[in-house]
């Protein structure tokens, strides 16, 4: 099998098909997720193959948008969804607390942040 070197590539759709890929590597997605462009990141963060610490750091991104696209993915451990779960954007919670991999415990934690947020 060819090995993709994603260092050589400029063109942003290249990367941005390369990371949304459900047969893209484990380590490349994990390369990916620390792009300077947010939409690499987040097209890393819907994919159902990003590995689970991947998904935990993306969990923090700055940019929400990509946070979002964590909280939609559809492999997201309960770890994870639990970082998601006292996130600033309410966005963000709406999604956690739906998400088919939430607990009972994150759904409530869901629920305290945001009567928390809106004192």
């Amino acid at each position: 099998m060819m090995k993709l070197n994603i260092d050589s590539y400029d063109n942003w759709s290249v990367l941005w098909n390369v990371a949304e890929n459900p047969n893209t590597s484990t380590e490349t997605l994990k390369t990916l997720a620390t792009d300077e462009d947010s939409t690499v990141r987040w097209r890393v963060a819907i994919n159902p193959n990003t590995p689970v610490e991947t998904l935990q750091s993306l969990a923090t991104d700055e940019d929400c948008y990509v946070r979002w696209c964590v909280a939609q993915n559809p492999s997201i451990s309960a770890e994870v969804l639990q970082i998601l779960a006292t996130d600033e954007n309410s966005h963000i919670r709406w999604y956690v607390g739906r998400h088919s991999n939430a607990t009972e415990l994150i759904r409530r934690l869901v629920l305290m942040t945001d009567s928390k947020l809106a004192q």
